[in-house]
């Protein structure tokens, strides 16, 4: 999954990057990751992670969210074996998707260059609006060839190495869905994300309560939806130079704060797939002319 800017990479040679090109597509291979600055790397003595002994500025892990017992799995099995075979289904309902679509459409600007990150054989994106490009990544490159808003993919484990191979401030946004949950090195892939995103560029980071339970990290599993709203809000604010955070509940529709409209959107999150969403910018939030 992803790397750092401020963050240094293990001096350990990363394994080989899986890149796909749909047929007809413009994309080009991904360029090798760079390595780190030149900077001296001091170890954690809790997760083993490698981070900067400098100060540094944006784009700096600060600080670890979990200790060690809390990025554990109950199923050990390697990842990429784990989604070896295609799961060509979405894992969440009807409505859950149209929110995200509709949070696309009011974030991802149109004409720009997308990272859709833990992708599948579909990503969300308003069908209407085109981009720039939009890049995959996944765990199984079947899914993401069966992708047609891809214009190339590539397949990586993020828990053993992570880190994209793209330049500094190349995309415009940023999306992971229903994914975050598996991440047992978040505070690295949130700096890598920021390192590849462009100055007021979104990562939206979207789920809901469904997982695949023994794949999920201890910090996540038996955790309430505002628990792991919050959570995700630490992996934002552990990195300098997000902005702050801000978490979704609905998108696209009027709250009704009465009484009768509280319990009807409880019976109604709890019958069905509750959308989460938590939104944060790298440096700052842009605002944009229909937005003024």
């Amino acid at each position: 999954m992803a790397a750092c800017v401020a963050l240094s990479i293990s001096p350990r040679t990363a394994p080989p990057t899986r890149v796909g090109v749909r047929p007809g597509a413009r994309g080009h291979q991904l360029k090798p990751l760079r390595q780190g600055q030149s900077r001296s790397p001091g170890r954690s003595r809790t997760s083993g992670m490698v981070f900067s002994s400098s100060e540094g500025g944006a784009g700096t892990v600060r600080r670890e969210v979990l200790d060690r017992s809390a990025r554990t799995k109950i199923n050990t099995v390697n990842d990429l074996n784990f989604y070896n075979s295609p799961r060509l289904c979405t894992h969440v309902d009807e409505e859950f998707l149209g929110q995200l679509t509709e949070l696309y459409r009011q974030r991802v600007m149109p004409g720009g260059k997308v990272l859709d990150m833990c992708s599948s054989h579909i990503s969300h994106l308003p069908a209407e609006v085109e981009y720039a490009e939009v890049v995959g990544h996944g765990m199984n490159a079947q899914e993401l060839a069966r992708n047609p808003r891809l214009g190339r993919f590539f397949v990586r484990n993020l828990n053993e190495s992570p880190g994209f191979a793209a330049e500094d401030k190349q995309f415009d946004a940023v999306l992971c869905c229903v994914s975050v949950q598996y991440l047992q090195r978040p505070e690295e892939v949130f700096a890598e994300v920021y390192r590849v995103l462009k100055p007021g560029g979104v990562f939206i980071v979207s789920f809901s309560n469904r997982m695949f339970y023994e794949k999920a990290i201890s910090a996540w599993r038996d955790g309430s939806g505002f628990s792991r709203a919050g959570l995700v809000k630490e992996y934002f604010q552990c990195v300098q130079g997000f902005t702050k955070a801000e978490v979704f509940t609905e998108v696209g529709v009027s709250p009704d704060n009465s009484i009768v409209g509280k319990m009807k959107r409880f019976f109604k999150r709890s019958s069905g797939d509750p959308f989460y969403a938590v939104v944060a910018h790298r440096n700052f939030k842009p605002v944009y002319e229909d937005q003024a």
